[in-house]
Order: structure tokens, then C-alpha cells, then sequence
């Protein structure tokens, strides 16, 4: 049986007659990254702030590894680690300095704090700069600080809101890249973002956040059945040459709607299922050469811009992906 380490069962959060957060379901496995992907103002935050106990739900439970954030926030704090999207240090304090202030807060044992931080330090790259004051470091820099903040105390659970926001891309792939190895370790990580290529790179499961509701959640490929379901998908290829007869052949492919040429060897292919082996096997016996081929309308871009847009799946209902 898989452990489940987060559970949240019909959350609610109000403000006066604002709803912040709508009957949410959620549940996060071990070792599990979790995507929480919304808009600016969906409502990410305030879940994060309920999954920590930080603030109360209006209506609803959550257990963080069976521990109620409501009765027992500082247990909760005890186990989970949190990076929000600006991470505050003291300026005028080295990196190191600050993570020692950290392990007192959290009263870690003298002895063990010295080769812990050299450790995380290390770990996050920033050894050549540990004794520098932090007023010195980067954005980027300082929210690998934050994680090595956060791993100090060696969570079983990370929580990350907004983390790459405002790195430069190669910063972004440094980070994504920790994050996988902190999944690899056996460690659950909540990461929620507005930034859709980063998510769909790291996450096991997503879940589309709009307006305070769940509108979606799952693997990518289990939202794009869900979501997109009865839809033609459209395959952009062009071929180098494209004769007519290779033409008819890929209008014969089984599961092919439709062969559009748009100009020279550039073609769209409408189809019922993936037929990108078949065309290549095609495109290939007939002695032509494939420049350029892509799967329109399965990104989890796609996804995403359908439910922001439409608030719901094509039908106009909200979906829900059991995974």
C-alpha cells in the first residue's frame, strides 16, 4: 500500500464572502513531487498556508502525515520544510551564520550543526560562498539557500511556492534538477507554480488550480485523456522530398482523418491516435527524409490554457483524474 503522507479531504477557506479555497481534495504519496499549478491568485498559497497550519480551514481536514496542522502546527513544522517564493534571511549574515541561526530555532545539536551546513552548503553549491553576507547573493543564490535552510532539519516533506520565480533559465534547471534528487531520496515535494514548461519537466502528478478549485489532477498524460478526450490530434511534420504517392500513403494510415499540405513538404496529419511510428516507417520506405515532426495539443500548455480559459473541460464541467 502506497504511504500517503499528505491528505486533505473537502478543505474550504473563506474570507468574509470571499472563497479562497473550494472543497479540495488532495493527496500526496512518499516520494511523490506534486505539481500545483494555477494562476496568480488561484488559491495555491492559502493551501500551502492550511497544509502547514499556518491558517485554519473554514471547512474540511488535513493530515500531514497523520498529524492535524489545526491541533499540531508545531509537529507539522516539525517534519515538513517550507520555501516560499521570497525567501528572508539576515543580509547583514553570512549564509552560514544564517543556517546556524536556523538549527538553534529548531534546536539541532551544536556538535552535529558544523558538518551539516558544510553538507547542505555543498550541496546546494554555494560552499566558495558560505561565509559571505547573504546582502552579497544573487536570487538564485539565495533561494538555494533556502533549501539548504529547509534540508537542515531533514524533512520528510518540502513545500515549495513559486521557487524558480524570477531565476535566469540556467538557475531554473540547477533547481529543477534538485528537486529530482530530493525525490530520489524518498522525500515528497509540494512545488506550486504559475510556470507550466517547469512543472511538466519535474512532476509525477498535476493538479490545475483556478479560481480556488481543483479543476484537474494526475499524471500529464492521464489529463490529456481526460481533458481532450474525442479530439483529433495534429501531427506538424515536414518531409524532405514529398511526393504525391507518399502523400496518398500517409491519407491511408490507419486512424488518419485528414492530410493537409500547407506548402511544399509541410504537412498537418489529423488522427484519431498517435501515428508517428507509422509515418516514419512510411516517410521512410518511400526514401524521404522527416525535417521536423510534433504532437500539436498534448502539452500540458494545452491543458492548462483549456481550463483557465473555459473553466472546465470541453463540456463545460470540471474534471477530476483519480490517480
Amino acid at each position: 500500500m502506497v504511504d500517503q503522507v499528505i491528505e486533505a479531504r473537502g478543505l474550504v477557506k473563506r474570507y468574509g464572502g470571499f472563497t479562497a479555497v473550494e472543497h479540495l481534495d488532495l493527496t500526496l504519496s512518499a516520494g511523490e513531487v506534486f505539481g500545483l499549478l494555477g494562476p496568480n491568485g488561484a488559491g495555491k498559497t492559502t493551501t500551502i498556508l492550511m497544509l502547514l497550519g499556518l491558517t485554519e480551514p473554514s471547512a474540511g481536514s488535513v493530515r500531514v502525515l497523520g498529524l492535524d496542522p489545526v491541533r499540531d502546527p508545531i509537529g507539522v513544522k516539525r517534519v515538513t520544510g517550507y520555501l516560499p517564493d521570497n525567501v528572508g534571511f539576515y543580509d547583514e549574515l553570512t549564509g552560514r551564520q544564517n543556517l546556524h541561526y536556523t538549527a538553534e530555532l529548531n534546536g539541532l545539536r551544536p556538535r552535529a550543526v558544523d558538518d551539516r551546513i558544510d553538507q547542505l552548503m555543498a550541496r546546494v553549491g554555494l560552499s566558495g560562498a558560505a561565509d559571505r553576507r547573504v546582502a552579497t547573493y544573487s536570487r538564485g543564490m539565495r533561494q538555494r539557500l533556502g533549501v539548504a535552510d529547509v534540508l537542515l532539519k531533514q524533512p520528510r516533506i518540502v513545500i515549495m511556492d513559486e521557487p524558480t520565480l524570477g531565476l535566469d533559465p540556467e538557475g531554473a534547471r540547477e533547481f529543477l534538477d534538485l528537486i529530482r534528487s530530493l525525490a530520489r531520496e524518498g522525500m515528497t515535494v509540494l512545488l506550486s507554480s504559475h510556470l507550466l514548461h517547469q512543472v511538466q519537466q519535474v512532476c509525477d502528478r498535476v493538479g490545475i488550480f483556478v479560481k480556488g478549485r481543483m479543476l484537474a489532477c494526475g499524471p500529464v498524460d492521464q489529463l490529456e485523456e481526460q481533458v481532450l478526450r474525442g479530439e483529433p490530434l495534429l501531427l506538424s511534420l515536414e518531409l524532405e522530398p514529398c511526393p504525391a504517392p507518399l502523400l496518398e500513403a500517409l491519407g491511408r494510415i490507419e486512424g488518419v482523418l485528414g492530410v493537409e499540405q500547407q506548402g511544399g513538404g509541410r504537412l498537418v496529419i489529423r488522427s484519431r491516435c498517435d501515428v508517428r511510428s507509422a509515418v516514419g516507417q512510411l516517410v521512410a520506405s518511400h526514401g524521404a527524409t522527416i525535417m521536423h515532426l510534433s504532437l500539436a495539443g498534448r502539452t500540458l500548455d494545452d491543458i492548462y490554457s483549456r481550463f483557465f480559459h473555459a473553466g472546465g473541460d470541453s463540456h463545460g464541467n470540471t474534471a477530476q483524474v483519480v490517480a
